[in-house]
C-alpha cells in the first residue's frame, strides 16, 4: 500500500492518496507553447515558456515513474468547427483563435484544428500510451468529455494541475473540478498564464482562497520523491463504495 502523500501547500499542506491521485496537462500544444503557434500570433508574450516547458518535464517523468496516472488535455475542435459554435454561441464571439481565423483568410482552418500543427502536442511533451487524452471543445476540460466519469472509474479524488494557460483553461478546469468535489493542487510555476504578470497572480490568489491548493514544482517533486509508492494491481481496484 502507498504511503499517503503530504505536500508543503498554500494555504496549508495538502495530505492525498497517490493511488486516488491524477496529473493534469493541460493544453501543452503547439498552439499555446511554440513560436508561430495560435498564442504567438495573438500576440502572447510566450518567453516564460521555457522555464515551465522543464518543470513539467520533470513533473510528469517524477509521476509517470511512480505510477500515478496522466491526463493530457488537449483544446480544440474538427476542420468542420461544429463543436465550436455558431454565432448563436457566445464562444464563436470571445474564441481569439476563431476571431483571428475569421480575419485573415491565411489562418483559416489553421488555429486548434485537429489534425494541424497547431493542434498537436509539442515535442517536449508527448503523451505515452498509459496516458489518457481528453480533446475539449472549451476552455474546461470538464466541459464536453467523459474527463469526469473516467477519472471516478478510477478512483481518482484528487488532481494535480499544470499547462497553459493558467488563468484560462488550467482554471476553467480547476474550477469545474472543485464544483466537481476533486481536491486539487496546482504548480504555480509549472503553468504560464495570459496577461500581465497580475494575472498570474490573480488566479493563484483564487486557488488558494477559494477552490484548492498552491504548491511548487520542487515542493511537489520532493514529497513525491519522499514516499512509497507501489502502483495498484489489476485484481486490486475493485471495491464497494
Amino acid at each position: 500500500m502507498a504511503s499517503l502523500l503530504t505536500v508543503p501547500a498554500k494555504p496549508e499542506a495538502i495530505t492525498v492518496n497517490p493511488h486516488e491521485t491524477a496529473l493534469v496537462v493541460v493544453d501543452m500544444q503547439n498552439a499555446y507553447a511554440s513560436k508561430g503557434g495560435y498564442l504567438d500570433i495573438l500576440g502572447v508574450d510566450l518567453s516564460g515558456i521555457p522555464a515551465v516547458v522543464e518543470s513539467i518535464q520533470r513533473v510528469i517523468a517524477t509521476s509517470r515513474s511512480m505510477g500515478m496516472q496522466i491526463v493530457f488535455l488537449q483544446n480544440g475542435w474538427s476542420a468542420s468547427l461544429h463543436e465550436a459554435g455558431s454565432p448563436a454561441s457566445p464562444h464563436w464571439h470571445k474564441s481569439n483563435a476563431m476571431r483571428l481565423m475569421r480575419a485573415n483568410a491565411d489562418l483559416q482552418g489553421k488555429l486548434t484544428i485537429k489534425g494541424t500543427w497547431d493542434y498537436d502536442f509539442i515535442d517536449a511533451i508527448q503523451p505515452q500510451p498509459e496516458d489518457y487524452i481528453v480533446q475539449k471543445p472549451r476552455y474546461s476540460g470538464f466541459f464536453g468529455t467523459n474527463l469526469d466519469m473516467f477519472l471516478r472509474g478510477k478512483g481518482i479524488r484528487n488532481l494535480v494541475f499544470v499547462g497553459v494557460a493558467t488563468n484560462v483553461c488550467v482554471e476553467s478546469t480547476l474550477r469545474d473540478a472543485f464544483f466537481l468535489e476533486y481536491f486539487a493542487l496546482m504548480l504555480a510555476d509549472a503553468t504560464l498564464h495570459i496577461g500581465p504578470p497580475s494575472i498570474q497572480e490573480a488566479t493563484l490568489f483564487n486557488v488558494e482562497k477559494f477552490f484548492g491548493w498552491v504548491t511548487s514544482t520542487q515542493e511537489y517533486l520532493s514529497a513525491l520523491k519522499g514516499i512509497s509508492f507501489e502502483p495498484l494491481q489489476p485484481q486490486t481496484v475493485a471495491r464497494l463504495v
